[in-house]
């Protein structure tokens, strides 16, 4: 396995490089005429062009207005959110992935543990408790996120599968709950003490669903089955990071390889749940490890139709064990993302929202990516807590009226969305006070006193 010891500056070597037989003006005019792009197109215009080096800020420009047209005729000019909360359950996990510091080990955790830590296990009470909370402020969404925690299983007949195989902390990373000074339940029991009052559960990434697997011979289809029945409503797309296994192998050697997360994420459709898709850039790829990304997307939606929305992540750096051993100086510039935005718009024929992000790019950047292709501006959330365990700057909450102020001075339209984006409800830009009105117990009222 690959720790942030075993790497320094300038050591990475990829059989993949961003090269390619296509000119840049070759893909612009393809993207133009709307044809479906190679991964080749992708390359040259997420570069603006492998025959220079550097990013050419013409050219730069010429995607990123392609984009936004594009961007205007499949979408509009509408810009989405959603009214949620974000429940991430506990931070105890020992995968050891080196792009994170939201983590904390999972031994840390355990009854009579001399270790100062600053992480969270919630049980499924304090989980019901916190979305409760959130309906009546008049969130639709609940988003949960979580660390893989060695106690936890799917459900009870899981955890004696468990407890029956011999040394279960080394084989299937098991570990029981009377371990640990708080017990987080089972995965089942989450999902119904979260699925409450009539709100969204969006939850379970593929790496969880192989962690409520591990073990078994059960199918994704079937983890999600199961937890569908327990209230899940949704699936996030994350863990993805890069879906190109040499870059896996690097900053998460401890998680699923890209054929893993396709299976869980085809299981999930398969289960009848909706799901997202995410890419997480700026670390070690390049750009062609990214162009062979959005083609898993673009496959893997031909496939299943299940997509509701792409959401490109920028590399939060500051705080994780890839900046500290000095493998990495920084994220993605900001041409860097603007440019991922619009060549995601452009190759993504089949995925019709992409989303931009305060918390990883803050308002007045965030802002900019909505004009150069994304739609959808992420949500209130109301409490992130992993962006800023890794160095994000750029807070945890956003209001109805935030939403308004920053989405008017672009002079574009906003509206407030469900998560699959089914439902909008126009957001009247008349005064206020402003506050959600989709979720359950919604009425208007601001989210925050």
């Amino acid at each position: 396995m690959t720790t942030a010891a075993d790497l320094d500056d300038g050591a990475l070597e990829f059989e993949h490089v961003p090269e390619s037989d296509q000119s840049f003006e070759n893909a612009l005019a393809k993207a133009a005429d709307g044809k479906r792009l190679s991964v080749d197109d992708a390359v040259e215009l997420l570069t603006t062009g492998t025959e220079s080096s550097g990013i050419d800020p013409a050219r730069k420009e010429r995607v990123l207005e392609l984009a936004d047209r594009r961007r205007a005729e499949e979408v509009g000019d509408t810009v989405t959110f959603v009214a949620n909360l974000n429940n991430n359950v506990t931070t105890a996990c020992n995968t050891g992935c080196l792009f994170c510091n939201f983590k904390n080990p999972d031994d840390a955790f355990e009854v009579d543990a001399d270790v100062e830590h600053s992480g969270f296990t919630k049980t499924p009470a304090e989980s019901r408790e916190a979305v409760r909370d959130g309906l009546e402020r008049g969130i639709y969404e609940v988003t949960s996120v979580s660390g893989l925690h060695p106690a936890f299983a799917l459900d009870q007949d899981h955890r004696e599968i468990l407890e029956n195989y011999d040394d279960p902390a080394r084989t299937v990373n098991y570990k029981p709950p009377e371990r640990y000074e708080t017990d987080p339940g089972t995965y089942v029991e989450q999902m119904e003490a979260m699925s409450v009052g009539g709100v969204h559960l969006h939850s379970m990434t593929p790496e969880e669903a192989y962690h409520a697997r591990r073990g078994t011979e059960r199918s994704y289809e079937s983890i999600y089955g199961r937890l569908r029945e327990a209230g899940l409503d949704s699936a996030p797309g994350t863990a993805a990071e890069i879906l190109v296994d040499e870059v896996r192998e690097v900053i998460c050697p401890g998680k699923m390889d890209t054929g893993e997360w396709v299976d869980a994420m085809e299981g999930a459709a398969a289960a009848g749940l909706p799901v997202t898709s995410t890419m997480m850039y700026g670390h070690v790829e390049n750009e062609m490890h990214r162009a062979k990304h959005l083609k898993v997307i673009r496959d893997l939606q031909d496939r299943t139709g299940a997509i509701t929305e792409f959401v490109p992540l920028s590399f939060i750096h500051q705080n994780t064990p890839l900046y500290e051993a000095g493998v990495v100086d920084g994220g993605a510039s900001r041409d860097e993302d603007e440019l991922l935005v619009a060549v995601a718009r452009l190759f993504l024929d089949n995925v019709e929202h992409i989303q931009s992000s305060w918390v990883k790019s803050g308002d007045e950047h965030g802002l900019k990516l909505l004009n150069c292709g994304a739609d959808d501006f992420m949500g209130t959330i109301l409490s992130e807590e992993i962006t800023k365990r890794a160095g994000g700057e750029y807070g945890e909450f956003r209001s109805v009226a935030d939403y308004v102020e920053m989405v008017g001075a672009i002079g574009r339209p906003l509206a407030e969305r469900s998560t699959d984006y089914e439902e909008t409800r126009r957001v009247e830009m008349d005064g206020g006070p402003y506050g959600p009105k989709l979720g359950p117990k919604a009425d208007g009222t601001p989210l925050l006193d």
